[in-house]
């Protein structure tokens, strides 16, 4: 089925939808009129998680830099660019999708999550800008497009978007969100493990902190998008198929073997991070994105192999409502079913 562009306003439509997708509505958004109130909570918990980049001050992690050692450093600086390269699909994908979707709460929805995103990228560049020379920053940035097996990675992401965009059709957007899942859910994980292990070591730690906001954002934009998912099938019943359902086991199965690929690459030289127990951590997590999406463990096994992660995850700093890394004053979103929130 093709979609269909929403126009900016249609006043012979009531304000509440008919359909997320190829309905009928006015384009006036009341969020007391709304076919599913659930996303008021939604879109609540995201605004709750506002921050800016400069709002972490660098200069701890700028006297410790050069305290590394150069294995550190290169990973330091490889995954950082890799994780920028990954974000920068998501703001100009979400604000695609956003053409395609009738109810105008979700919009705002896929709006914000594209805010975001762009507040993600922009992160990664403060960073750098922080620690490494324009020219060092460029090469690196360099690195990670030309690196084969980053491009392999985005390569299972970046199909999916780029075939909504030659044909928005509904199962396009389908796989489009099923894949979305996998970056924001599964993809920047490796490396959000890295910036922790530092952490732990008391090195790095503003870095850590930041990673520590963006992560939070991903786990809410994952649940949302999976949420939209299970809501698209079950408008459209012809997305309900079983061809369908093996697509979202077969590829974030695929998303889950990338990845494992890419930390046994990436983390091999890292002395305290042990990658039998990552790659059943990162399945720990593709059994989570199943469950968000109405579907059966994809693994065996459902606790977290690495519990020392569990310290630097959002929910203890929710617990805590303080910034587990600096102990100081900050508010917090707190974790609820509704919201979505869940361990890392």
């Amino acid at each position: 089925m093709t979609l269909t562009k929403m126009k900016l306003l249609q006043p012979q439509f009531a304000n509440k939808s008919t359909g997320i997708v190829n309905g009928e509505a006015s384009g006036i958004l009341n969020w007391n009129d709304i076919a599913y109130p659930q996303m008021y909570d939604v879109y609540q918990a995201l605004l709750s998680n506002f921050w800016k980049a400069q709002e972490i001050n660098m200069q701890d992690d700028i006297k410790q830099w050069d305290q590394l050692s150069e294995v550190e450093k290169d990973v330091f600086l490889r995954i950082n660019t890799q994780l920028a390269s990954l974000d920068s699909l998501q703001t100009p994908t979400m604000a695609q999708v956003m053409d395609y979707v009738t109810d105008p709460s979700f919009q705002a929805i896929f709006a914000v999550i594209a805010q975001q995103e762009a507040v993600h990228n922009e992160s990664y560049s403060y960073v750098l800008s922080s620690l490494v020379s324009s020219t060092e920053q460029t090469k690196r940035f360099n690195e990670a497009k030309d690196d084969p097996l980053v491009r392999k990675r985005n390569a299972l992401i970046l199909d999916a978007y780029e075939e909504f965009r030659r044909d928005p059709s509904i199962q396009n957007l389908f796989k489009l969100c099923v894949n979305s899942i996998n970056l924001e859910g599964i993809y920047f994980y490796a490396g959000f493990a890295f910036f922790y292990h530092l952490a732990r070591q008391q090195k790095m730690v503003k870095t850590s902190t930041m990673i520590s906001y963006i992560q939070r954002d991903e786990m809410q934009h994952a649940y949302f998008v999976s949420q939209f998912i299970r809501l698209l099938m079950e408008e459209n019943k012809e997305l309900q198929t079983e061809e369908n359902k093996q697509y979202i086991y077969d590829t974030i199965d695929k998303a889950v073997q990338l990845e494992k690929e890419w930390a046994h690459y990436i983390l091999s030289g890292i002395e305290g991070i042990d990658l039998k127990e990552y790659d059943g951590y990162v399945e720990y997590l593709a059994n989570k994105r199943m469950r968000q999406l109405g579907l059966q463990n994809l693994y065996e096994g459902r606790d977290n192999p690495m519990p020392w992660i569990h310290v630097f995850s959002d929910e203890m700093m929710n617990d805590t409502k303080s910034d587990f890394f600096e102990q100081k004053s900050r508010t917090y979103s707190k974790v609820t079913e509704k919201n979505g929130f869940d361990e890392l």
